[in-house]
């Protein structure tokens, strides 16, 4: 599934083309992704797309009458060709710009989404977010007090939207490792200095994959069709079996909340 950086790399990547540019027609080839792709999108037509947005993994397309929301789901992906490009099999939502430019919503299981936000309201999809990553909403001692008595593995707790946002299973494998903290310790157990030590490694690691290009997985590209460079520098994600680069311990692999989790037992406590 694409990441906060990868969704992050996508926003960078569509925003020369789309930003300031007149949407002159809107195609809704498939209505029946995720949630149904509503009417509301065709209000975009004739208008400016004033700014491209990115909250947690979502998109959003800003014009005076709303804003367009998209998601890439599990397998999506977003795309910037000249008009006159063929389609692709699952491109389902097509926007269509003055300079001659379309960005195709392409998503082959169709777990991702086209929906439409009213202006001034927040989309219930967004209302209950918690802080991005990579600001100063995110930070140590916040977590630490969230976290008092729960006993859900720190692992799933950093994953956890209303804690922060787009800390998906890549990330919080990599930085946990960074931290030497054991994925199953349970986050009310973590304390003050550990959670200090924490927050900066996950911002650090976040950036980083965004100046990259994004992790490379194999139902993504960017928008210029080009993968992601991140991957060649994982630590821990999909290496189970092979050696701790700090240790040589062999990495072990369990599930949490249904999700591959890579650690080394040596250096993670």
């Amino acid at each position: 599934m694409p990441e906060l950086p990868e969704v992050e790399v996508s926003r960078m990547g569509i925003t020369p083309h789309v930003q300031n540019q007149v949407v002159t027609k809107v195609n809704i080839y498939n209505a029946s992704m995720r949630w149904p792709v509503p009417d509301d999108v065709y209000q975009l037509e004739g208008l400016i797309v004033t700014s491209i947005e990115r909250r947690a993994k979502y998109l959003l397309l800003h014009c005076e009458l709303g804003s367009t929301i998209l998601h890439l789901g599990m397998s999506g992906n977003l795309r910037v060709v000249d008009k006159s490009e063929p389609l692709k099999k699952h491109d389902h939502v097509e926007f269509i710009f003055g300079n001659g430019k379309a960005l195709r919503l392409n998503d082959p299981r169709r777990f991702g989404c086209c929906l439409w936000q009213e202006p001034g309201e927040v989309h219930k999809l967004l209302s209950k977010l918690g802080p991005e990553p990579l600001t100063d909403d995110f930070f140590a001692k916040r977590v630490y007090e969230q976290s008092r008595n729960k006993k859900v593995p720190v692992k799933q707790f950093i994953m956890d939207n209303a804690v922060v946002v787009g800390v998906g299973n890549i990330y919080a494998n990599e930085s946990l490792f960074k931290a030497g903290i054991h994925p199953k310790r349970e986050a009310g157990k973590v304390s003050l200095k550990r959670y200090q030590a924490l927050i900066p490694i996950i911002k650090d690691t976040l950036a980083a994959a965004i100046m990259q290009g994004g992790t490379t997985l194999k139902d993504f590209a960017q928008s210029d069709g080009k993968p992601g460079y991140f991957a060649q520098e994982l630590l821990v994600y999909g290496r189970k079996g092979k050696p701790c680069m700090t240790c040589e311990n062999e990495l072990e692999e369990i599930r949490l909340g249904q999700r591959s989790t890579i650690f080394c037992s040596n250096c993670q406590k």
